[in-house]
Order: structure tokens, then C-alpha cells, then sequence
């Protein structure tokens, strides 16, 4: 590695699963000193001994519940105490239902916008009044393709819903964030590995393999560590300039409409 995050001091939600575990390990490895957090304290903890083991620098909180905005206000609060600042958010931690319009309850929606849009606007509030102090720094929240587009291939609306806000939100964020030094843009996944989508990649059904999989200009599903990347960037230096960017993460797919 490369030291890319040397000095910095990043905050990363969702780091018990999936692409969290990536960038907790990615963002160590790259000289960061990083706080995590998860609802799943167990699988905190192992993200927590893992990066560890690999000679990275964190701290993993576990059963945090970011979907509670006082829970979320003092994650944040312990996370900047612990280093004594703060460079990056990223926004990685979401889970969520989904249904077609007939078939998604009220209590589905509720579920999703809870924990897709308004933790990131918790743990942003949380982080906002500490960026400023510290004189700035980077907000990586992640997106979705569903965000932008509709999809095909099953029924997505409380989560395109979601992520066409976390979007939104950003840009807002770019222009409430300028004038301190804070940068805000978006990592936007298309169909990605994760632990949850494994087994459907493993044996997509017909359907979502000729809508999506073989429609990917370079032939490919996503990974981890390809999303992960893109977040590295915005999180850098290397895109001081950069605020308000989509940074679309999907081998290319949604160019075809």
C-alpha cells in the first residue's frame, strides 16, 4: 500500500459485513487510523481483530444503532475522542426491505428509510459541527445504481427511494460544506458481491442474467474491493477538488440505459 490515508483519521459505519470488512482493512492498510461501527457487535469485533492482525490502526464499536439519532450522535462524539479528530465519514452502514408498490407495507418503507437515508443524515449531523472545528474534511456516503435509474430485474422502490436521497442529500451537503472545507460526494455500486448477494450470483436466475449480468460492458459483477476503491479516492487527497461527484461504480452497465 501506499499510504494514500496517512495521518487521517476516518470514520466508517457498517464495518461488521460486506464491504465495510474491505474498508476497514483498505483504509488501515492505506495509513489510516479508523473507527468503525456496527449493529452486529460480534462481527465488529472480528473486523476489529482482523484489521489488527494486519498491522492496521481501529477501533470497532459494536451494536450501534445509527438508526437512532442519539445513538448515532454519540458513536460519532466517542469515534472523533478517540483519535482527537476527524478527516473522513464514510457512510457505508444500510440495510433495508424490498417489494413491488402492491406488495411493500408501510412498516417496510419505514424500515428502509430508517436505515438507508436517515442514518447517514444522523451520523452527517453528528460529524458536521467536528469537521468544521477541524477545519474540513471528506463525506463518502454510497449510493446505488437503483438510485438513478429504475430495475428490472426485482421490485426496489423503498431502496431507490433511499439512495435517490443519500444523492440528493450530498449535493446539499456539497454546498452547506464548501465554505468550511468540507467535501461531499457519492460512490454509487451497481450489482456487487457481497455476502448477501453471493448465493444469487452463485445461480442468478435467467431474468437477472440477461437484464443485468450480461448487460455489464466489461463482463463482470462488482466486488468489494471495487467499490472500496472508488471510496479510497474521494476519501484522498488526491481528489481535494472534487465535491459532489456520483461516482458511478458499475463496470459500465447503466450507460445502456
Amino acid at each position: 500500500m501506499t499510504g494514500r490515508l496517512a495521518g487521517k483519521i476516518a470514520l466508517i459505519t457498517g464495518v461488521g459485513g460486506g464491504m465495510g470488512v474491505a474498508a476497514a482493512h483498505r483504509f488501515a492498510a492505506e495509513g489510516a487510523r479508523v473507527v468503525g461501527c456496527d449493529l452486529d457487535a460480534e462481527r465488529a469485533a472480528l473486523t476489529e481483530k482482523a484489521v489488527r492482525a494486519a498491522g492496521g490502526e481501529i477501533t470497532v464499536m459494536g451494536g450501534v444503532d445509527l438508526g437512532d439519532p442519539e445513538a448515532a450522535r454519540a458513536w460519532v462524539d466517542a469515534a472523533v475522542a478517540t483519535y482527537d479528530g476527524i478527516d473522513v465519514l464514510y457512510n457505508n452502514a444500510s440495510t433495508q426491505r424490498f417489494g413491488s408498490i402492491e406488495e411493500l407495507g408501510v412498516e417496510g418503507w419505514d424500515f428502509t428509510m430508517r436505515n438507508e437515508l436517515d442514518l447517514v443524515f444522523y451520523t452527517v449531523r453528528a460529524a458536521w459541527p467536528h469537521l468544521k472545528a477541524y477545519g474540513g474534511g471528506s463525506i463518502v456516503n454510497v449510493g446505488s445504481i437503483a438510485g438513478m435509474r429504475g430495475v428490472e430485474f426485482m421490485p426496489q422502490n423503498a431502496h431507490s427511494a433511499a439512495k435517490g436521497g443519500v444523492i440528493a442529500l450530498t449535493l446539499q451537503l456539497v454546498v452547506e460544506g464548501g465554505p468550511h472545507g468540507i467535501r461531499a460526494n457519492v460512490v454509487s455500486p451497481g450489482m456487487t458481491e457481497t455476502p448477501n448477494t453471493a448465493p444469487l450470483l452463485a445461480d442468478p436466475p435467467e431474468r437477472m442474467r440477461r437484464v443485468v449480468l450480461d448487460r455489464i460492458p466489461l463482463g463482470r459483477h462488482g466486488q468489494a474491493a471495487d467499490v472500496v476503491s472508488a471510496a479510497l479516492f474521494l476519501a484522498s487527497d488526491e481528489s481535494s477538488w472534487i465535491s459532489g461527484a456520483n461516482l458511478v461504480v458499475d463496470g459500465g452497465a447503466s450507460v445502456l440505459g
